[in-house]
Parts: C-alpha cells; structure tokens; sequence
C-alpha cells in the first residue's frame, strides 16, 4: 500500500484552498432563497433574472471590453519594452527605462491610481482631453498597469531564446522587422498569449484604479460587485460570478488545448526532420580521396 506523502497532502490542502470557494459560489448560485447563507432548494430563476437585471448585465460587458482592450494592448507595448530590455543592451537610460517598466509591480494601486488621475485632471485642464472619465481612461489605467506583468513574461522567455536563429535570418537578406515578426514573435507566442490571459484576468478583475479613474455612466463589474456587498450579497452575484468562472475556464481549456496541439506538431516536425537528415546519411556514399601517388 504506497504511503500518502506530506508533498500530496499539501496538495490536496492547497488545491481545496483555492476551488472549494469556486465550488460552494457556483452550487449557492442555484439557490432557490433569497438569503445566500440559507439554502432554499435547487433552482435557475437567479440566472434568468440577469436577463432583466440590465445595471449588473451592463457592467458584465463593460468590464469584457475593457479587459479585451486591456489584453491586447499591454501585450503589444509590454513586448516591445521585453524587446528593447533584452535585444538592446546598451543606451542611455537603460537602468531608468527598466525601472519604469516594472515599477507598477511594485507600486501600490492607490498610488497608481491617484496620479493617473490627477494627470487626467491636468490633462483637460491644458488640451481639453479627457472631457470626462470613462471607458478610455479605465483602459489607459488597466494598459499601464498590465505591461509590466506581460513585459516581465515575455523577456523571460525572449532570454532563453537561440538568437542564432534570427542572426541566421538576417544572414540570408531579411530586414529586422521581417526577422521580428516571421521569427521572434512565433518562438515567443505561448509567452504573449500567457501574458494577454493574464492581462485580460488582471482588468476584469481591478477595483483600485478603475475607481479612480472612472466616471458616471462607467461602472464595472468590481465596482458594481463591491457597491452591491456592501449592502449584501445577492444571488444575482453568484450567478454572475459562476458564468464569469465558467466562461473563463473554458478560455483556459481552449488555449490550453490548442497549444499542446501546436507544440506536438512541433516536436513531431522535428522528431521528423531529425529522422529524414539521418537517412540521409545513410543513404551518401562513403567517398574517400584516393592517395596520392608516390614519385620515384
């Protein structure tokens, strides 16, 4: 009989820390009362309210266009900062330049969120833009904050890169750009798409800034979430919440999937090229240079 080890248990331990809230959110969302703490029986009527409930169901979509906005441009602007950090070596301000990149790490949101708003205060005061707060100034916030979580991830991966592959290219007449988007951005993709999860997950998920920097009309899911516990906790949440959860794990799966698709057909490609180039050898005659004749 094998012995449960301590590393398993831990396992188990953590792995209920983590989903066992997931779980008792997504069966107390099918409670039939209205009190979340007492349970009522099994029902749906939660879920087919959100139907009606257009505030919630408004900030739903409010807080997916934003974190898609987010998603895609903190990892077109934090790949091109892990670029310069880890191709360009050498220019002045180097050390400033990477402390900015991953200062909104380190730097609390309340901070963060203060100053983004007091230069969009000062902003339209001085060229009348922003007008008023809103979608675009939330978006603004979640990108700054974003790029330092997608810049970190892809210069770790765009280190561990064999640049004798782009020199090769070069080499045989492509321009860096080509180089960079035929290239480097195909070797990095599993790093950019972890990265725009990441991003994605990060908006959907920020309280901090986008109270700051919002505006009337503006509100997202956390802020909604966050107004609404306060006075108590509503089925309509959970349910919101499990939709939220499944909608995300299935995104997870799929990524998941098709990159293990893509990385098999890479290793038998190679597996395949491997095999073809050793036939080859074998195939070649073994020709030797006859020697020389020897003079009298």
């Amino acid at each position: 009989m094998k012995r449960f080890s301590f590393s398993k248990l831990m396992l188990v331990v953590g792995l209920l820390f983590i989903y066992l809230p997931m779980l008792i959110l997504v069966i107390y969302s099918f409670n039939a009362s209205k009190l979340v703490t007492v349970w009522g029986g099994w029902s749906v009527k939660w879920y087919v309210g959100l139907l009606d409930n257009s505030q919630l169901m408004g900030s739903v979509m409010r807080s997916l266009e934003i974190a898609c906005y987010t998603a895609i441009a903190a990892v077109a602007l934090g790949t091109l900062a892990a670029f310069v950090l880890t191709r360009v070596t050498r220019f002045k301000g180097r050390t400033l330049f990477g402390g900015l990149v991953t200062a909104p790490l380190v730097m609390p949101e309340v901070i963060t969120g203060l100053s983004l708003l007091l230069l969009f205060v000062a902003m339209a005061q001085m060229i009348g833009w922003p007008q008023e707060r809103g979608i675009v100034t939330i978006w603004i916030a979640h990108t700054t904050f974003c790029a330092a979580y997608v810049a970190v991830v892809v210069s770790a991966r765009l280190r561990e890169l064999d640049l004798s592959i782009e020199e090769a290219a070069m080499d045989l007449g492509a321009k860096p750009w080509k180089v960079f988007f035929l290239i480097t951005i195909p070797m990095i993709a599993p790093s950019l798409a972890a990265g725009g999860m990441m991003s994605f997950a990060l908006s959907l998920d920020d309280l901090v800034l986008a109270s700051f920097v919002s505006g009337p009309g503006s509100t997202t899911l956390p802020m909604e979430v966050f107004s609404a516990v306060r006075l108590g906790v509503k089925p309509e949440i959970n349910a919101v919440a499990s939709l939220i959860l499944l909608s995300v794990s299935l995104v997870t799966f799929m990524v998941w999937y098709f990159s293990r698709r893509a990385e098999e057909r890479r290793r038998r490609a190679i597996q395949q090229a491997i095999e073809e180039s050793a036939a080859d050898s074998w195939k070649q005659p073994d020709v030797r240079r006859a020697p020389a004749p020897v003079s009298a």
